[in-house]
């Protein structure tokens, strides 16, 4: 049973060479037949690793090396049927047929946010023990 849905955006920096990234992973949190809790995450529909693991971590586009995510910002998606008075439409006509538009629709893709800034070059030649 479905416990929870949110999309939770996951920031990445490089140990290495100090690129930063982020991702958007959309949640589920389950309990299965057994009572246990299961978290489930998938990027543009296709199930993933954990990026909060370092197996699930997403390699780095400059050099490669995978570190781990940290969480920045989070949004809770309500279960259906939510609380007494959620707003809800009934749908009358077949799937298919509903809001044909949904269909034709672009992926609203994982990365179509705004990514973190760089730090330029003479930035970072000011850092603690770099230099």
């Amino acid at each position: 049973m479905i416990t929870e849905l949110a999309v939770e955006r996951v920031e990445f920096t490089c140990g290495h060479c100090w690129h930063r990234w982020s991702a958007d992973y959309d949640v589920q949190y389950y309990r299965d037949e057994n009572g246990d809790e299961w978290e489930y995450f998938t990027r543009d529909g296709h199930g993933v690793p954990s990026p909060y693991d370092p197996q699930g971590a997403p390699p780095c586009s400059l050099c490669g090396r995978r570190w781990v995510g940290r969480l920045t910002a989070r949004r809770s998606v309500p279960v259906p049927p939510g609380p007494v008075g959620t707003p809800r439409h009934r749908i009358t006509t077949s799937r298919e047929l509903h809001r044909t538009d949904r269909h034709a629709a672009p992926p609203l893709e994982a990365n179509a946010h705004e990514q973190p800034q760089q730090d330029t070059p003479a930035a970072s030649s000011g850092r603690a023990g770099h230099g």
